[in-house]
């Protein structure tokens, strides 16, 4: 489910209750093997996995996110 946890009833949490045994086994799956390779999920949106950003940086308590915005080439 692709939606905000109102049009969803909390069932696009990570951590929802409110959905089958198999699609929390998945999710479960699915933290584990992300969070071992360094990534920070976003609790409201299962789907949603963060890596070297601004985010990741505040969840782990880095100093700073490992990359940042990139500038436009346009004038090439």
């Amino acid at each position: 489910m692709n939606a905000n946890p109102e049009e969803s009833a909390g069932a696009c949490c990570t951590a929802a209750l409110n959905i089958g045994e198999q699609a929390r086994a998945n999710r479960k799956l699915l933290g584990s093997v992300l969070t071992a390779a360094g990534l920070v999920n976003h609790p409201t949106e299962w789907w949603h996995w963060s890596f070297g950003d601004r985010y990741r940086a505040m969840v782990t308590g880095e100093v700073a996110a490992l990359y940042g915005p990139v500038e436009s080439n346009s004038h090439l």
